[in-house]
């Protein structure tokens, strides 16, 4: 039977383990659990080919104890209680087992619930596996019970240490070896699949040669998980940062990731509100426009108009004004929630457009909450304007105050 690659190479002891030194290292915790001899359960989280299958194999190892993969994509409810629960008393149970579950992420709440009782009486020790952010994928109970192990993406250093334990690179020109590294995307797996395909090949290979040969991997990137929420955020900030170069470069790695650009759009018509504000009113207007563009045109034309407005916000005049003056007003509104409106709107109400400067310079908030600011202009793009405006119509505001008549500026 053909076995991959991958599982030949499979590191057999720690030392052999790259790219987790924070975790394999001397003082890594991993390693330093393994010698205390008492074992604990785990959850193995990191990306796909960073070695989690290879740690949990080791962790058992490390320990003498018996270990049994389970796998969260191919095991059912039913099976998971025949290897759980009935086999309680079996001779597997006998002492303690380690479960290894990979992608336990794919295990419902009340299958995972299963494993409860027997990390509580100390029976199993279970190590899971995930790619998935456990805080959203595993249920509260279980992971309180886990010690959660974060696992990197495999460097380039860590990739290129792989491929020179393997055979196949003299098929490869040195160019040619950067590239595979590069295709690999910090999986170490992928990486050694690719050079098995390599390795049946007669002849040496180049750039060329490997872009032939071998389909480039589809971008890393979960439209549900923390890719999702971390490129978006990647985005927001480097549009927040003024930095149009690196804003283009997020923008692109979420849709070749294959993001719905009708959510990239919502978030950037969010960045317009937050981030640029007043300061360039025109910024709002830009960002439903690209948005209504893209429900017109689709993929890939309509991306254009995503990627024009993310140039747009990310060289605007940034202010946040509106966004923090907004939540004040909500703050001192949910508080004075109680207060009712001044007798100025029914009674001796002054119809500003009747007055000399179109304001009347009457107050408006509740008569017994003292006047609030909330909205303070910056001195950047058209706020400055605002600033102006503000000041002028305080000016005419003292004025109407003090002297009690129509105000003059």
């Amino acid at each position: 039977m053909h076995v991959p690659l991958y599982e030949k190479l499979r590191p057999q002891t720690l030392s052999d383990v790259v790219g987790q030194d924070h975790l394999v290292g001397d003082t890594g915790a991993l390693r330093l659990i393994m010698q205390s001899g008492k074992p604990v359960s785990l959850l193995l989280y990191g990306p796909p080919g960073s070695g989690k299958t290879t740690l949990a194999r080791l962790y058992a190892k490390a320990f003498g104890l018996p270990f049994t993969t389970i796998s969260g994509v191919l095991q059912s409810t039913a099976e998971l209680k025949k290897l759980i629960h009935d086999n309680r008393e079996a001779p597997l149970f006998h002492r303690q087992h380690i479960v290894f579950v990979d992608e336990i992420h794919r295990f419902n709440k009340a299958q995972q619930d299963l494993f409860l009782p027997f990390l509580e009486d100390g029976s199993l020790i279970l190590v899971g596996a995930t790619t998935e952010n456990p805080s959203f994928t595993v249920n509260n109970a279980l992971l309180s019970r886990l010690w959660v192990v974060t696992l990197h993406a495999l460097n380039d250093r860590s990739l290129e240490q792989i491929m020179n334990r393997c055979a196949g690179t003299q098929k490869l020109t040195a160019d040619a070896q950067k590239y595979l590294v590069q295709l690999a995307q910090g999986d170490g797996r992928y990486l050694l699949n690719l050079l098995e395909t390599v390795q049946l090949q007669p002849h040496t290979l180049d750039v060329s040669g490997v872009a032939a040969l071998v389909q480039k991997r589809p971008p890393l990137y979960d439209k549900h998980g923390d890719g999702h929420y971390n490129l978006i955020s990647a985005l927001h900030k480097s549009v927040r940062g003024s930095d149009p170069d690196a804003a283009l470069y997020w923008l692109c790695r979420m849709l070749q990731g294959g993001e719905d650009p009708l959510f990239v759009g919502r978030r950037l018509i969010r960045m317009a509100t937050e981030d640029v504000g007043l300061a360039d009113p025109n910024a709002l207007q830009l960002a439903v426009s690209a948005y209504q563009s893209y429900q017109m045109l689709g993929s890939p034309e309509g991306e254009l108009g995503l990627a024009q407005v993310t140039v747009y916000l990310a060289l605007a005049p940034k202010s946040n004004s509106v966004y923090t003056a907004f939540d004040a007003a909500k703050t001192t509104a949910s508080e004075g929630g109680h207060l009712p409106p001044p007798k100025v709107f029914t009674e001796g109400y002054i119809y500003d457009h009747d007055t000399p400067h179109g304001f009347s310079g009457q107050e408006y908030f509740p008569p017994s909450l003292p006047r609030p600011a909330f909205y303070h202009p910056v001195e950047r793009g058209f706020e400055r304007e605002m600033k102006k405006r503000m000041a002028y119509f305080s000016k005419l505001r003292y004025n109407a105050t003090h002297a009690g008549n129509t105000p003059s500026p």
